[in-house]
Order: C-alpha cells, then structure tokens, then sequence
C-alpha cells in the first residue's frame, strides 16, 4: 500500500500535520505565483536570457541590476575604458539590462567586466550569469572571459542512463586528486582518477570546489560565480570530457552545490553586485553567516529563486551533470544555522526558527530538478534530521533522494577519541549506525573529506598515527599497527552494511591516506605537499595500503553482485555486548563482526536457520588479516538438542577470531536433510 503522506508512518508527527500541511500549502502557492500555468523546468531558463549570448552575427549581453544607473561593459576589447558604444541599456522598471554588439568587437578569449554605477558609487564586477572566469597569476584578479571555440565540445555518451542502483559515492576534489604536488586538472582526473574510480566500484562519483570560488582552501565552498566551472582546473570543454569519460565507465557525476551561502568578495562576488546590500542577500542581522564569514541568500525574493533554480538547470544541462549534493541544508533552513542545536524534541523542527522560504526554495528546487531530468540525484548535506526533507514532494515532503547521514562520522570519531574499543557496546554502534528517519533515505559514511582537514584527523590516523610513516611496510607487526588496520575494515564493513540507502567515501580514505589535508597558503609557505593523493602508495605491493583498497573493493563489488544496499531491511539477528559480537542479516548475506580485541571464539553459535559460503573474511591475509578461518568450507545450521525435539532453534557455529569481520552467502537447500 502506498503512503500519500510522508508523516503517516511516524505518530510523533501527528501533532504537527497542520504545520507540515501548511508549509507546503506555501510552496505549492509559491510555485503557482512564480510559474502560473507554466512549468518549472521552463521557469528555470535564467541562463539562457541572461549573460553574454552569441546570436546570429552579433551578441547580445544581459544583465539583472535593478539598483544600478549605468553599465558598462570594459575589457580589453575597448582597453578597460568605458566608452558609448560598450553602455548597456534599462530596458524594464525590473531592473534589466541590454546591450546588442557586433560579432567583430568581442572575441573568444577575450577577457571583460561591467562597470556598474549606482546612485553614490560604482565599481567593477563580474557578471552575475558568466560561466567562465580566469585568475591573472601575477595581480590574482578574476576576469570573465568570452567562451566561444571554434569546435564545442561533442559530446561521446549524449544520453547516459543512470545505473538504477542504489548510490554508492566515491568524493573527490579535482585539484588534490593528482600526486604530484601541484593543482590537478580536469583531463588528468578524467584520463587517471576516473579508471580508479571505476575499477574500485563505486558508481557515482561526487566532485567538489567546481564552482567559481577565489579561495582555493576553501574546498570550493565559498562561491563567487555560480555558473562558472572553476578555471584553476581547465577548461569548460575538460570537464565535459571528465564528465562523458565517467559516463563511458558508467559512473553517474554529481557536484556539490552551495547554494546556502557565497562569497563576501566584492569584487568577485554578489554581495553588492549593483551598489545595493540587498539584491541577492539579506540586508539586516540575518546578512552575515557567523560561522562561515559569508552572506545568506534572501529566499524569500522571487529573483533569488529564479537565479538559483536556473543554475540548478545549468549544470544539468550544460556540463550533463546527474545531480547534486547540496551543501549547507542545515544552516539554511533555521535561522540561527543549527549552531548549538542537538535537535532532541520534535518541536524545534516546528517552531519559529525556521527560515520557510529556504524550505520553500528546496521543495521547488527538487521538483524542478527532477523534471528536468527525472534519473537526477538530489542528496542533502542536513544534519538535524528535519522531518519530511528526504521525503517525495508527492508525498508532502521536500524531494531530496538521500540525506547524508552526517551523525555517523562524528559518531566514529567521539567513539575512537573516548572510548577503548574493548568497551564499545554493540547495541549502541547498531543503534547509530542504523538510525534513520522512516520515510527517508540516507547516505552513510565513516568520514568525509571534513575528517581528513589540517586540524582533524582520519580513523586510521586517530588508529595508528606516527606509525603510518614507519609501520606500513607488510613485513611490519605492532599493536598499534594490526588493532589500526583491523577496526579500519571492521569501521567500514559495518557502516556499509548497515547504511539506510547509500554510502560515501572520500577519495584516498579507502586505502588509509596517511595525510591530512592543508591547502597551499601563507602559513606552510603555499605548499602543495598535503593538497594531493599519494596514489603511488596504494600501487606498491610492499606497503599495507594495498590490502586496505583490496578489502574496500571487496566490500563495494556487495553492491555490484547482491544489489546489499536496495533492501533498507536489516534483519538484527545477535548482539552481544560482552563477547563483542554482532550478527544481522541483510538481502541473502549474513554479517558477523567480532569486535574483541583479544579472545577468538571457536563454534560461536548465530541463532540463525541455513546453510551458508564465506564471501569476505577481513582476516584473510591479502586484505591484511592473519589466515585463521577456513573460507573454503560451507557453514550449515544445526539444532543445540536431538532432530526430534520440538521448537529447538537452529544455530550457525563459527568461527569468530579476534577483530575480525565476516559476510556470508546464504545458499540454496537442495533438501531438508541438509540441515
């Protein structure tokens, strides 16, 4: 039976379906108010009327500046002067502009600005809509630059079909995914990383920092140009080659999408784009976002919505993306950004603290999303578990596919910073790990790219620290060392197979990266030495990390073969807290971990009825165990008491040596005198 509601399945809503009836009431009135009879997808076309345009034998540029009272375009077209022929027109009481050159005066290449006045002032910006920008390397100042080659990109694969599974996400970051000490490029991770992606087997790739941003270490979160793919990495026509290369390996490409904040540049960014504070952003204590040194859109404004809706349509359509991560959910829908909230009582997700035109903005911009490209991806980056955010917009929800399940990892952390792990308490790491709204679908990961920061720490790193630089070799035995790579696969295995949907991993993290990672700046004398993979680790056979990346594909090709993460059905089967053991079934498999640090365990009996073959053993010695189970024989149920004594539960003996993991495939019972 279908659910029509989204909050049908959880009584702790029912006392504020009035309030979720009425916000979405809200949306659905602001759709109807922005589009009429039309449709979203056509609302969304902001790209298309505004920025520079080549039409025929001229180009025609437009411009949204309602407080502004001349532009200019300077560049090195006219020599950065502003001259008559180059003033742009008001051509509405809406604030556009318009301006209609001949083909001969702008050239592909060329770089250009506007110089805006306004009543009291003017000053140079980049076009709100320009989808190519480059960095002067000796001044550091961003142009837009003309992007007309003579051969556009064509496109090899022009209709992908995204894999239907489930999303399993390998996030990387174009520029710090080469080994040498440099930025990389789009050609490079299209022509090297795209090949590891593939052969590791994850079927989406998440790219970070492609939007426009002045800041490199801002891992691309601090945006100034929305429609521009970053120029520090190639060109437009790279990443459409990065892109087709994914989808000839069948790997869908989504991007992280900060819509939740920009940039404070002037110069660079919107903040006061025609002079006024408050084109784009809030102009009262809501402007400045105190944790991140940015400003907030102003959702409530329709042009903002039309803006951000379009860029949402842009990259769909130009760069042939599969979807987004947005960033930042949390901080955009409450007003004070979720900061200092743990979000225990269902009213705060109710009460006067939520920004509903942020909300508002999301469900349109789901439904568009979707329209326009209905296999797309939509994931939120939300912590605070609102209610009804993962849910379909048919079903009274906000239209996001996945919610991150952001928990997990600081769940990981706290618990290997605090805790021994010969205390953890197996019903709690369930408990955690499997947690999850009823109506939603969430991406579980052990880390991100937010653990491995200068200032933070990776699992393995918090495991094994100084000894990453000294005890990899595979000739090597510590303590340290073995419990490190042990709880590593261990941390991994149960997060993946418990994961409500999904699962994230960021690039490098597979194998126990040793490195954080810290940008080029002033304060390490701009070295590039902790901003790139060491992929050369992983490929020398001397080295543990290659036993690390064997088990990770191992786990991943689960998906591949079983399709593990579609069935959101965990069938917990045995937890005991202390033996530190945990047994649960998921599709076909049975999971079996054995968290003790030190006891092994022969003929530990799984109340479970079956006849079953190892598939992993973390123990085995190519993914770095110690070889003490016999993964050759199938491991068949019997009952504790005689065949004839009724209602004696069958039981799996096993066995369970010390931090060790294994995953079993259920197989077919020819007859009943096989168990």
């Amino acid at each position: 039976m279908s659910v029509s509601k989204f909050y049908t399945v959880d009584s702790w809503l029912k006392p504020f379906i009035n309030v979720i009836d009425d916000r979405i009431n809200k949306c659905q009135l602001k759709e109807h108010h922005l589009i009429g009879k039309g449709s979203l997808v056509d609302f969304s076309m902001g790209h298309h009327y505004y920025g520079l345009h080549r039409k025929n034998d001229s180009w025609i540029f437009r411009e949204w500046a309602p407080n502004a009272t001349n532009i200019f375009i300077i560049g090195i077209m006219n020599g950065w002067k502003e001259k008559p022929e180059y003033r742009m027109q008001r051509i509405n009481e809406y604030g556009d502009w318009e301006i209609t050159l001949p083909l001969k005066s702008m050239h592909h290449g060329d770089l250009y600005k506007l110089s805006i006045h306004w009543t009291g002032g003017k000053g140079e910006r980049i076009p709100s809509y320009a989808n190519r920008l480059v960095q002067d390397d000796r001044t550091k100042i961003f142009s837009s630059q003309v992007w007309d080659p003579d051969e556009p990109y064509k496109w090899q694969i022009k209709n992908f079909n995204s894999p239907s599974t489930t999303t399993v996400i390998y996030e990387a970051h174009v520029g710090m995914a080469t080994s040498e000490e440099k930025t990389g490029t789009y050609l490079e991770f299209a022509e090297n990383i795209i090949p590891l992606i593939a052969k590791a087997g994850y079927n989406t790739v998440q790219l970070m920092a492609i939007q426009e941003h002045p800041f490199y270490g801002s891992f691309g979160y601090h945006v100034s140009s929305f429609f521009a793919a970053s120029s520090r990495f190639g060109t437009p026509e790279d990443l459409k080659k990065l892109i087709d290369n994914a989808h000839k390996y069948g790997l869908r490409v989504i991007m992280d999408l900060v819509h939740s904040h920009s940039v404070k540049n002037i110069n660079e960014g919107l903040g006061l784009f025609d002079g006024s504070p408050g084109q784009y952003f809030h102009t009262n204590d809501r402007r400045n976002h105190i944790a991140w040194d940015s400003l907030c859109f102003d959702y409530g404004k329709d042009n903002v919505i039309h803006f951000l809706l379009s860029n949402c349509r842009y990259w769909l359509e130009e760069y042939k993306f599969d979807g987004f991560r947005f960033d930042g959910i949390t901080s955009m829908i409450y007003y004070n950004h979720g900061l200092g909230k743990n979000f225990t009582s269902y009213s705060e997700y109710f009460d006067s603290g939520q920004d509903i035109d942020a909300l508002i903005y999301l469900y349109l911009a789901n439904k568009m999303i979707h329209e326009f490209k209905p296999g797309a991806l939509s994931i939120a980056e939300e912590m605070s578990g609102m209610p009804g955010l993962a849910a379909d917009t048919s079903k009274k929800g906000y239209g996001f596919d996945y919610r991150l399940s952001m928990g997990v990892p600081d769940f990981w952390i706290k618990l290997i910073k605090e805790t021994l792990d010969e205390n953890w308490d197996m019903g709690k790491l369930m408990h955690e790990l499997t947690q999850h709204r009823p109506e939603e679908k969430i991406i579980s990961y052990c880390e991100s790219h937010d653990q491995a920061l200068v200032g933070d720490k990776t699992l393995i790193f918090r495991m094994i620290d100084a000894e990453m630089y000294t005890g990899m070799s595979k000739s090597y035995h510590s303590f340290v060392m073995d419990r490190g790579i042990a709880l590593h696969k261990m941390i991994r295995l149960l997060t993946f197979s418990t994961a409500g949907g999904g699962y994230l991993n960021f690039m490098g993290n597979e194998f126990g990266h040793p490195e954080w990672i810290d940008f080029p700046r002033e304060g390490n004398n701009w070295s590039y030495k902790y901003a790139r993979r060491q992929w050369q680790l992983v490929e020398n056979k001397d080295l543990k990390y290659q036993y690390l990346a064997n088990f990770d594909r191992q786990m991943v090709k689960l998906q591949q073969d079983f399709n593990l993460l579609d069935d959101l059905y965990i069938g917990r089967i045995y937890e005991n807290n202390h033996d530190k053991v945990i047994a649960f079934t998921r599709s076909d498999l049975l999971f079996v971990f054995n968290f003790h640090p030190t006891n092994s365990f022969t003929d530990y009996g799984i109340p479970l009825k079956g006849k079953f073959r190892i598939i992993i053993d973390s123990d085995d010695p190519d993914l770095g165990g110690f070889d003490r189970i016999d993964r050759k024989s199938n491991y068949t149920s019997v009952k504790k008491a005689e065949r004839n004594t009724l209602n004696v539960p069958f039981y799996l003996y096993l066995y369970l040596p010390s931090r060790t993991a294994l995953v079993l495939k259920k197989e077919a019972i020819k007859k009943a005198t096989d168990i």
